[in-house]
């Protein structure tokens, strides 16, 4: 089963790395051409964050990995899959709020936008763990990771309702090139979006090989 949760993590990675090039292209057309926005992938700040949501994805997936090998639910795979809820939600608040600053201030905002943003997704991470702890404290294992990619989902879509109308303002005003922290809103939105449907393409694969494999068990 540890087998098909690195799948599915390594899938949603390469998701990630492939639609980014198509995305930073409409997000900056016709400022950005396609040469220009391939770039990207030479910047260790975009590999870096390709890296932290595909680890985030593999610890998402330690409950329905027990889950689905019938082993023991322990302290440990319960930890991690609170914290990557929780820091994905963080990164969602990081993503809405950067959109908002942008519309408020345009990009006269200085430093103090930056450490505002990342400072409130520190806090709100902090936060959704506590409640995705509190959850697991009446819920049962595989029903906590199923209300948390329930929470992932609505609040991607909250975020997004946010990031696509600041995004469309920033394009309209008098910038080099569309507002970069809209763009950022967008592709945590984007991003956790997708990241919410990884224990259910896991089961699927689970479910899959349970069928070619009648009666082996585990």
């Amino acid at each position: 089963m540890k087998r098909w949760a690195v799948i599915v993590a390594i899938l949603y990675s390469l998701m990630l790395a492939v639609l980014s090039l198509p995305f930073v292209v409409l997000a900056f057309v016709p400022e950005t051409s396609l040469t220009q926005a391939a770039e990207m992938y030479s910047y260790w700040q975009w590999w870096l964050w390709l890296t932290v949501m595909g680890l985030a994805q593999a610890a998402m997936l330690a409950v329905p990995v027990r889950f689905a090998s019938r082993r023991p639910m322990s302290h440990r795979p319960l930890a991690l899959t609170i914290l990557a809820g929780g820091l994905m939600m963080g990164g969602l608040a990081t993503g809405a709020i950067y959109s908002l600053i942008e519309f408020a201030v345009r990009d006269h905002g200085g430093n103090w936008t930056n450490w505002t943003a990342i400072g409130l997704g520190i806090v709100a991470w902090c936060i959704w763990a506590l409640i995705f702890f509190r959850f697991s404290r009446t819920a049962e294992p595989q029903d906590l990771v199923s209300r948390q990619c329930k929470c992932l989902l609505k609040g991607s879509i909250l975020e997004l309702l946010i990031a696509v109308p600041t995004h469309i303002v920033a394009r309209c005003r008098d910038y080099c090139c569309a507002g970069f922290m809209t763009f950022i809103g967008l592709t945590l939105g984007m991003s956790v979006m997708l990241f919410s449907f990884g224990p259910g393409v896991f089961f699927l694969f689970v479910a899959r090989w349970r069928r070619l494999h009648p009666g082996q068990g585990e």
